[in-house]
């Protein structure tokens, strides 16, 4: 993140712009825009504004989200400059539309080629008889394990689950459950 923010400070300088804020983002699959911070940006960008990216796949995680943001960003005229594309979109600027899609397309497929080699790999991997994953019956750590003893008691106490959910300040008792099924707490029972 900080030479992104270099990156942006020195074009900022190169091309007498000042830049009043930094909005870090997140780009991942399984937050939402408002975790993400993209909510929050189009609500602080203006008319006349101007958002500067060090690359166009740092706004969004597919083609379709990054045309769809760029197109909302010039729908409120704010001026969008991608440095490492060299671009600079605004309103009503059909190369810049043009640009917008193939810089998209392209980080888009660069994504898919890597998860395809990935995928290739672990098959190769299974061919050869490497078996993939944790071994079966490997028992993970849990969030639940430092209290083990005091469930345990609790459970010899003829407590439910949900009950030492509750008391131990644990919002999930269905996954309090399975923890205690899978660790065999209720044998000593």
């Amino acid at each position: 993140m900080n030479n992104q923010k270099l990156e942006i400070f020195e074009f900022a300088k190169k091309n007498k712009l000042e830049v009043n804020d930094f909005i870090e983002m997140t780009i991942s699959s399984r937050k939402t825009s408002k975790e993400r911070r993209i909510d929050e940006m189009l609500s602080v960008l203006d008319d006349a504004d101007t958002l500067i990216v060090t690359e166009l796949s740092r706004l969004g995680r597919s083609t379709a989200e990054v045309i769809g943001l760029v197109n909302e960003l010039i729908k409120k005229q704010v001026r969008v400059i991608a440095i490492k594309q060299n671009l600079d979109m605004k309103q009503h600027d059909m190369n810049s539309k043009i640009m917008i899609t193939l810089f998209s397309l392209f980080a888009e497929l660069e994504r898919d080629l890597i998860s395809l080699r990935t995928k290739e790999a672990l098959a190769s991997k299974k061919m050869q008889g490497i078996q993939l994953g944790k071994p079966k019956g490997t028992i993970q750590k849990s969030k639940f394990d430092k209290d083990a003893v005091k469930i345990q008691e609790l459970l010899a106490l003829g407590l439910s689950v949900r009950k030492i959910a509750n008391y131990l300040g644990y919002s999930n008792h269905i996954g309090l459950n399975t923890y205690v099924a899978k660790r065999k707490l209720r044998a000593g029972v």
